[in-house]
């Protein structure tokens, strides 16, 4: 599995987690590389320094705590492959369950059909656009409802399909 920490906008896997999911518009990987105020309120959150909460992608050497103790990545780590879907027992339960837990999840099936279908890079291109503002062209995460650039809403595609789940999700946390 390739491990590098390359900068935003990048094709190559760092941001492809091998989950399925895409890293840039984590939460984490937005408040460790454009926002310490996220940041700091993010380490709070998580009870540990801002250093421990900084994440470049599930494939760089620096993770977030969630990610530091991924069971997809230490799975597909130890089998050699890159994603899960390259599994011969993909969907496992692990990682229906993964996918269960969280809104910004919705969407692992078909990413990861996609990854299998027209390639990772190919993936990479279709998906950081369905994070991206319509508007001033910022990476939102799932949980941004407004772009947190212009104020656009809603801030990106994602969000406007998933805004029902997203938002009781949020609500919920409050």
């Amino acid at each position: 599995m390739q491990k590098e920490d390359n900068a935003p906008g990048g094709s190559d896997k760092t941001f492809a987690a091998v989950c399925g999911l895409y890293c840039e518009a984590c939460s984490l990987f937005i408040a460790t590389t454009e926002d310490p105020a996220r940041l700091a309120a993010m380490a709070r959150r998580f009870e540990v320094s801002e250093e421990a909460v900084k994440c470049y992608g599930c494939r760089s050497s620096k993770r977030g705590p969630y990610c530091q103790t991924c069971k997809m990545f230490s799975c597909a780590a130890g089998r050699g492959i890159d994603f899960c879907v390259e599994c011969a027992e993909y969907p496992c339960d692990d990682l229906k369950q993964f996918q269960s837990e969280r809104p910004h999840r919705i969407d692992l099936w078909d990413s990861l059909e996609q990854i299998r279908a027209v390639s990772y890079e190919r993936w990479l291109t279709d998906i950081r656009e369905d994070y991206t503002c319509p508007q001033c062209r910022t990476v939102n995460s799932a949980y941004d409802a407004k772009c947190r650039k212009c104020g656009s809403e809603p801030s990106c595609n994602y969000v406007a399909r998933h805004k029902q789940a997203i938002e009781p999700y949020l609500k919920s946390r409050s």
